[in-house]
């Protein structure tokens, strides 16, 4: 009995240890309240890129501008939902499901491999931990997410999303990524070039027109299938193909290495992924805000 006791001690020990460590690296919980009306300054992702480009004796550089959600075409909202995070509107920050299936593939594969993280997770990973991938930061990472879904509304939590993430070297938040790559507001997007901004998300330094025009192509496929998959677009997008293209870069994968110089907006003509088809603008839904993405269409 006294060796359970001791035992039972000993883990009670390591146990309380672990959750000081992990709460030892968390932003405050007020510092996450207040993002409910307030918008954060440079992210954690911001100062890490501004780090590597210093030791890298690069310039660093900062391009992103503020929207409201309102000013967001809605087809980039469906094509990060599609993508991204499909059952956004369902859970409360973590999707358990995905995060099963994520270490599936990782066991399957030997590898780090891509999927799990909901744009609760995403969010929390940009404003306070960078790309490291670790488990104490995942840990970290599930706990501000659930903060965020707790003092957050979904709009305001998809809002900051689509203002603080990385489209591109130094590009942050959709409406300087939509006048980079197309010279032209986030709310002026076409469901096309949505989801080639979409298709950028999973690793932005490798999947961009500067990286390579083909890889983008493949992967914008892949979101435009999703949508249409998703109910976004409309049946004729379906001549896709009945499977979706292969999933593109996996997230994390040589986030860190150096990429083509990316130049600021009006610096260079807006790219246009001319070979996939553009959808019908009847087919777009009406409403200014995302509903709950809709079930997959059965077979």
């Amino acid at each position: 009995m006294r060796r359970l006791l001791v035992c039972l001690a000993a883990l009670l020990a390591v146990l309380v240890a672990g959750g000081v460590y992990v709460g030892a690296g968390l932003p405050s919980r007020a510092h996450v309240r207040v993002l409910a009306a307030t918008n954060p300054g440079r992210t954690a992702l911001m100062r890490q890129r501004e780090q590597e480009a210093l030791g890298r004796h690069r310039k660093v550089r900062t391009c992103q501008s503020w929207v409201p959600l309102t000013a967001v075409s809605r087809h980039l909202i469906y094509a990060v939902l599609a993508s991204e995070d499909q059952k956004f509107f369902g859970h409360a920050g973590v999707d358990w499901e995905a995060i099963q299936e994520s270490i599936e593939k990782d066991v399957e594969k030997s590898r780090l491999a891509r999927g799990g993280s909901t744009i609760t997770q995403q969010l929390a990973k940009n404003l306070y931990f960078g790309t490291g991938k670790t488990p104490m930061r995942k840990l970290r990472e599930l706990v501000v997410a659930r903060w965020l879904e707790e003092d957050l509304s979904k709009a305001r939590i998809l809002t900051l999303y689509l203002n603080v993430i990385e489209w591109g070297d130094g590009i942050y938040g959709c409406e300087a990524a939509a006048l980079h790559w197309y010279g032209k507001p986030a709310s002026a997007l076409t469901a096309t070039e949505a989801a080639a901004l979409a298709a950028m998300i999973p690793n932005p330094r490798r999947i961009n027109p500067g990286a390579g025009a083909a890889r983008l192509e493949r992967a914008t496929r892949r979101v435009l299938w999703l949508m249409a998959r998703a109910g976004y677009l409309g049946r004729d997008a379906a001549a896709l193909g009945a499977e979706p293209p292969p999933e593109p870069v996996e997230e994390g994968a040589d986030e860190t290495a150096e990429e083509p110089a990316t130049t600021l907006p009006g610096d260079e003509p807006p790219f246009a992924p001319a070979t996939v088809p553009e959808p019908p603008a009847s087919a777009a839904p009406e409403a200014e805000t995302p509903p709950p993405s809709p079930s997959p269409p059965g077979p």
